[in-house]
């Protein structure tokens, strides 16, 4: 696997701001990072758990097209990505112990196998995960069970 996410430590109001950047669509670009992706899902997963697995598709769909991308089938939303990370986040949070700030979350985020950007490939091939039909709907892992231990 590839290096864990660079950017390991946000604060309470950064982890705050990129949730609330995302939703209002006011996030620059360069700064929709991987940590910024998990980050912000964390954050949403903490704060608006219900029903996400049916906005957040939505919520990043529109967020690309308003940074200047497209959503097709090479770029921009990938639903089995996004279904996979909001899935293994939620579990994630379900083990925080009580009381731990988003800041402090994070950085347990992105210091577990999910802060590397290979993760998904531990549970999916690449041809099957990047694959149009991944992209655009719900694809099954491959390899191994997204709840198999990692």
């Amino acid at each position: 696997m590839s290096a864990p996410a660079t950017h390991t430590a946000y604060s309470d109001a950064e982890v705050a701001s990129l949730a609330v950047r995302l939703l209002d669509h006011s996030l620059p670009k360069a700064e929709w990072t991987h940590a910024a992706h998990l980050a912000a899902t964390l954050r949403l997963v903490r704060q608006r758990n219900a029903g996400l697995e049916r906005d957040l598709p939505d919520i990043i769909r529109t967020y690309n097209v308003a940074a200047g991308g497209v959503n097709d089938d090479t770029s921009g939303y990938h639903e089995t990505l996004t279904q996979a990370y909001l899935a293994a986040i939620r579990a994630f949070v379900s083990d925080l112990p009580e009381g731990l700030s988003d800041g402090e979350a994070v950085a347990r985020l992105l210091a577990s196998p999910m802060g590397d950007r290979a993760w998904p490939l531990t549970f999916w091939s690449r041809e099957r995960l990047f694959s149009v039909e991944a992209r655009r709907t719900w694809l099954e892992p491959d390899l191994a069970p997204l709840d198999a231990p990692v």
